[in-house]
């Protein structure tokens, strides 16, 4: 029996009211099934996950675990892929028509590519499909300073649904830390970019679906979520920051990368715990900073004018009072109209490579 060449990686926990449509999104791809195989990893669902998974044998491979969490089903299901490249997909989101095509085309005409990811919708009950798309086709590395400043900026494009890597790229990443029991994915294609690059495209090929379980958001929406999230993404910079050096990774691109992990983590601590004045000041800086590098003078006096609160007011009362403006209505109306939020700066990429090339040919 030939190998195929995509292995489609779904991990799931508890995903009953999901499961079924990431699945059936899999096998209504315009592609052969020859070509490609499903791996489910139920990380010890203890709802009905695992009866439904059962409905889709023998076209998908269950590999039921005790639970503990996205790194410890990464660490189980990529070793047991058979194919070249592994696409792979959360139990909670789905794909559009078109992926695995799209997935084995580009990486077989980049032989040296190592990852590939794209833009994607985020989904939410109540609200119309929001489309969050890179404005072009985008190398990615971690070779020097200004390539991991296009990396941190377009992460997002890289998460679980949107994350495929060729085998041996993503083999040599393991383990990852079994701490980290979501954020995971970050880890993966963090280390990925370092061993190998890898290739963003412009085209939208997941539907990211956001509902009140989703722990990659805030540690899903309550404070002992967004201090477990700020504990993981703190157990994240520290793995990775032993990790990337050995891989090449010089000082100031690691630096970079870092800072956006470092910011995050720091950003959740002061916004549900104590804190400094100074360090809620510090924070923002830096994260506007790494946001919006071209903003206009006009936002960046507002800006400077609307961290006075933060010198005034403890952490948390601060971050409560952004958050109170931020659900009114008139705020946001004034807002847009005086002073419009600035488009978040992308660094322009270095011309003397093109796009689907192996952006780190030296590793």
């Amino acid at each position: 029996m030939p190998e195929p060449f995509v292995s489609v990686l779904i991990d799931t926990y508890n995903h009953e009211r999901f499961i079924e449509e990431a699945v059936n999104s899999v096998l209504a791809q315009d592609f052969p099934a020859s070509g490609r195989e499903i791996l489910v990893v139920d990380d010890g669902s203890t709802d009905h996950t695992p009866e439904i998974l059962k409905k889709f044998e023998p076209h998908i491979r269950i590999l039921r675990k005790t639970n503990g969490g996205q790194a410890s089903a990464f660490n189980h299901g990529i070793p047991e892929c058979r194919g070249e490249v592994i696409a792979s997909l959360d139990g909670d989101d789905w794909w559009a028509p078109g992926k695995l095509r799209m997935v084995s085309d580009t990486m077989k005409s980049n032989p040296s590519l190592g990852m590939l990811g794209h833009s994607y919708d985020l989904v939410q009950t109540g609200r119309p499909p929001e489309v969050i798309v890179t404005r072009q086709d985008l190398n990615v590395s971690l070779r020097d300073a200004h390539s991991a400043e296009i990396f941190r900026l377009h992460r997002p494009y890289l998460g679980t649904s949107r994350l495929v890597l060729r085998a041996h790229v993503a083999r040599q990443c393991l383990p990852v830390p079994e701490a980290l029991v979501f954020e995971a994915d970050e880890y993966l294609f963090t280390v990925a970019a370092a061993i190998s690059g890898g290739l963003i495209s412009t085209q939208t090929l997941t539907h990211y679906r956001i509902h009140g379980g989703n722990l990659s958001v805030s540690g899903g929406g309550s404070t002992d979520g967004a201090r477990r999230k700020r504990i993981i993404l703190e157990a994240l910079s520290s793995h990775l920051r032993r990790v990337l050096p050995p891989l090449g990774v010089p000082p100031d691109a690691m630096k970079t990368v870092l800072e956006a992990v470092d910011v995050e983590a720091a950003h959740l601590r002061l916004s549900v715990d104590e804190g400094w004045s100074w360090e809620v000041f510090r924070t923002e800086t830096a994260l506007y900073r790494m946001l919006h590098a071209d903003a206009s003078r006009r936002s960046v006096v507002f800006r400077w004018l609307s961290m006075i609160p933060a010198l005034l007011l403890p952490p948390r009362y601060f971050y409560g009072l952004r958050r109170f403006l931020s659900s009114q209505t008139w705020y946001s109306r004034v807002r847009n109209e005086l002073v419009p939020i600035p488009r978040v700066t992308v660094p322009v990429p270095p011309p003397d490579k093109p796009v689907g090339s192996d952006s780190n040919p030296d590793r």
